[in-house]
Order: C-alpha cells, then sequence, then structure tokens
C-alpha cells in the first residue's frame, strides 16, 4: 500500500487530543501555505489536524499534520533565511543509502514547505535520559551502539561527491563565531594582539588536523537530539547540513553532545567499539587508535568552540537565550581536550577568564 493511501477514514488525531493551533507571524505566508496544502488534497490530509510538532536553533519549524491512517510532518522554513533545496537533496541520498530519514513527499522550494514522511515523536536524548533515570545504563549503550551503527552505514553508504566540502574557509568561518559571540558580545572581552595570535596559532592546528583526516559524508549535528527512536532505529534528522570532510565529527559530535554527557571511559568504551567496527568495515580511520582519539578530539573542539560561539549567537541576535544554559558544558569539553595536549595549552589562556576561572600562574602564553 502506498504511504499516502489509507484503508479508513478516521483521523489518526482527534480534535479533543490536538495541540494549540499554529500561528503564523506572517499572514502572507499563512495564505502561500494554505494554498499550497489545498493543491495536496489527493493525499487525503485533514488540515484542522496541523499542529506544532517542533523547533529547532534556525528559522525552521515543523508541523505535524494527519491522513486518515497516520500522519505526516510539514517543514516551515521562510526564505531566504532557509533553502530547502539542500535537504531535498541529502534527503534523495540518505533515501539511496538505505537509512531511516523522513521523505519528502511534495514541495514547494519557492516558499520553503515540505511534506515529510513522520518518524515519530519520541527523541534519542529523551529515550537515552529516561533509560539513565529509571537506572537502566544497558538501555542506553543499547540505543548508543544503534546510532554509531547508523553512523557506520552512513559513512559508508551515503554518496559525498555532490556534497560541499567542508574545507579551510568553512572551517575557520565556524572558529571564528567564537571570539565574535563568545568572547566579545557574550562576555565582553577584547583580546591584545598576543591573545590574537594564540588564538590564530590554536585554530591552524586545528583546522591543519581536520583537513588532513580521510574524508566522508559528514552530517555535521549527528547527535541524540536528532535522532529518533523507531524502526529501524534510529531515524536520522537535521541533515540539510552535511559536508563532505573530516571523518571523525560525526563521532565527535555523538560523544560529545551538546544536551548529555558522559564519563570519558564510557566515551572511550563506545569510541573503541565504532573504531573496530569502522575499521572491519574498511573505513580509513587510523590504525593507532591514540591518533584516532587525538584526531576526534581536536575534532571536537573546533565544533565545541563553534557552538560556544552559536549559542551565544542564538542568545543575543536570535532572542533565542536558553541554549546559553549550556555554555558550561562546552567550556567544561574544551577545557578537557585543551589541556591534555600541549600544543593547544594557549587555548586555556584563553579561555579562563571565560568560564569564571581567574588565569593561572605559568599559563602557557
Amino acid at each position: 500500500m502506498s504511504i499516502l493511501t489509507a484503508a479508513t477514514d478516521t483521523p489518526v488525531t482527534s480534535s479533543a487530543d490536538r495541540a494549540p493551533a499554529v500561528e503564523w507571524a506572517d499572514p502572507a505566508r499563512q495564505e502561500a501555505f494554505d494554498r499550497w496544502l489545498a493543491t495536496l488534497a489527493s493525499h487525503r490530509l485533514d488540515p484542522t489536524s496541523l499542529r506544532p510538532a517542533s523547533a529547532d536553533a534556525s528559522f525552521r519549524r515543523y508541523l505535524r499534520i494527519d491522513a486518515v491512517d497516520r500522519s505526516f510532518v510539514v517543514m516551515d522554513a521562510p526564505p531566504p533565511q532557509e533553502d530547502v533545496r539542500t535537504f531535498v537533496h541529502v534527503a534523495h541520498l540518505i533515501e539511496q543509502a538505505g537509512l531511516n530519514a523522513p521523505r519528502v513527499l511534495a514541495q514547494d522550494v519557492e516558499h520553503g514547505f515540505l511534506l515529510l514522511t513522520d518518524l515519530g515523536s519520541r527523541p534519542y536524548l529523551a529515550a537515552l535520559r529516561d533509560a539513565l533515570g529509571e537506572g537502566e545504563p544497558g538501555r542506553a549503550d543499547s540505543l548508543m551502539r544503534d546510532a554509531f551503527g547508523a553512523l557506520l552505514s552512513w559513512q559508508q553508504r551515503v554518496d559525498p561527491s555532490s556534497l560541499p566540502p567542508y574545507d579551510d574557509a568553512l572551517l575557520r568561518r565556524e572558529l571564528a563565531l567564537f571570539p565574535q559571540w563568545c568572547v566579545g558580545r557574550e562576555h565582553g572581552i577584547g583580546w591584545n594582539a598576543a591573545q590574537c595570535a594564540q588564538w590564530q596559532g590554536v585554530c591552524d592546528l586545528l583546522v591543519a588536523s581536520a583537513l588532513a583526516q580521510p574524508r566522508v559524508a559528514v552530517h555535521r549535528d549527528f547527535m541524540p537530539r536528532n535522532l529518533m527512536v523507531g524502526e529501524p532505529s534510529p531515524g536520522i534528522l537535521d541533515f540539510q547540513d552535511a559536508v563532505v570532510g573530516p571523518i571523525t565529527y560525526d563521532a565527535a559530535s555523538m560523544l560529545r553532545d551538546a544536551f548529555i554527557s558522559w564519563d570519558e571511559e564510557q566515551e572511550l568504551d563506545w569510541a573503541v567499539r565504532y573504531w573496530q567496527h569502522a575499521r572491519r568495515a574498511g573505513l580509513p580511520l587510523d590504525a593507532d587508535f591514540g591518533e584516532f582519539w587525538r584526531q576526534l578530539e581536536w575534532m571536537g573542539l573546533q565544533r565545541h568552540l563553534k557552538v560556544l560561539g552559536i549559542f551565544c549567537r542564538l542568545k543575543h541576535r536570535d532572542a533565542k537565550p536558553a541554549y546559553s544554559q549550556d555554555l558550561p558544558r562546552f567550556f567544561r569539553y574544551a577545557r578537557r581536550a585543551a589541556g591534555r595536549y600541549n600544543s593547544l595549552g594557549a587555548l586555556l589562556h584563553l579561555l579562563d577568564p571565560l568560564d569564571g576561572i581567574e588565569p593561572k600562574v605559568g599559563a602557557t602564553s
């Protein structure tokens, strides 16, 4: 049976169970949406069931809508801030790779509307937190192993040839978010010439390490918040920013997440298993686990510095302050990595004034 046909005429969700009505800040955009939705009549959607599903740190939001025996998701991504063509393209690559991700069923590229298959409402992040809260670490371990299995399949099967490169310029643009938004805007600190030189030296090391790694398709936000419990599990979301780049990036994102942290013994356990399985599968990871772990930590550090900048930008530019609550988590990640490698010691001197710690006597300068 086609995913768009149904056996009954009973809506999935009754009006009594529905979430609050969808609000539109721009009446013209609402009119455009209503016109597009009317063209989807053959899909047997119930317009009165439209309700908020989720939002994220971008300008996109997601709405849920019922058909007669299932629900679908609508992406509302207003141009010019968002371009749904990248989502459509990567969704096609993932479908070709046989992984579980939303399929694009209908699209209005001009206005930024997509009709997608619904992967459910059970995020990995919630499932992991529940497992830990209920004293079932084995369940969390199983979820994480499934996620790394999906990552291996992604790296083996998603064709990277049409993806943009994670190149020197992009890596440096991301790193530049940290001094602009976290150092300058959040903390009101201006670096002197010596500190700027220290920062440049750290950036040079992190970028060189990233560019030296084997290149694969990189999701760029492969973390529990963007995975869904389902069948097969996990379902993969928020992949529109995929690039071709360093092989350790997505593993680092999964191990050192924005919203849940693990002790290092557990990180190492999952990392070793991933490294072993990936090498057996023929992925070009370094034969020395110690070197692989260094690459992963340095790649994670580049991401953490970027995220510190992004979370501060969300607070100050986009009026989304909630993300800044997790700044301490990323300072801990960054300090752990920088403190482990002598060549990154200068970064500790730059981080100390930002996370409430006075610069240490004798710190690397």
